[in-house]
């Protein structure tokens, strides 16, 4: 580090970028883990690690209305809903023989090609954009308010509709399986 100059070099990294790093690695262990695991349940559980890991990288790169997006949308709702699915159902709690296909290599193929295609998009777009470090910070709550509530109302009620259709949807199954599965033993009783 030039202390003379005070600019930071790449080889002395702050507290921050570490702090960034190591949140990194348990995010994406956290997800490879949400990925191969045979148990629906634990499954659910690494995913809340994994977008709790994104919400405190957004909180370090002080992004802050992300952040708390982040986990009351996706932690608070989507896991919930996930969750609440796996209950209704009736899924297995225990490791689920179905939870495995055998189509690992392939999956493994299609996941490293869409990452791939996602990291060249990305660089290709932002080649050529400049920030501009005097204005407001893009990643503050008054930029990203105004940019959501101009331009991201009906994506974000239609999503909020679609959720709010798959819980009920869920209901309805697991109460008509239920109504089945009573009426097939009241059958049983009476032909007893």
């Amino acid at each position: 580090m030039n202390i003379a100059a005070g600019t930071q070099s790449f080889l002395s990294p702050t507290g921050v970028e570490i702090a960034f790093l190591l949140v990194g690695v348990v995010t994406l262990g956290a997800a490879v883990i949400t990925v191969t695991t045979k148990q629906l349940v634990h499954a659910a559980l690494w995913l809340v690690v994994a977008l709790g890991g994104l919400a405190v990288e957004y909180l370090l790169l002080t992004a802050e209305f992300i952040a708390w997006v982040q986990v009351l949308i996706y932690v608070g709702s989507v896991v919930v809903l996930l969750l609440f699915g796996l209950m209704l159902t009736r899924a297995p709690i225990g490791r689920s023989p179905d939870a495995d296909s055998g189509n690992r290599p392939v999956a493994l193929a299609v996941a490293l090609a869409a990452a791939a295609a996602l990291v060249w998009v990305v660089v290709d777009a932002f080649r050529t954009t400049v920030i501009d470090l005097d204005g407001a910070a893009q990643g503050s709550t008054d930029v990203t308010g105004s940019i959501l509530f101009r331009h991201w109302v009906l994506p974000f009620e239609a999503l909020s509709v679609l959720l709010l259709a798959a819980l009920v949807g869920a209901i309805v199954l697991s109460r008509k399986k239920a109504a089945e599965n009573g009426s097939a033993a009241k059958d049983q009783e009476d032909n007893s």
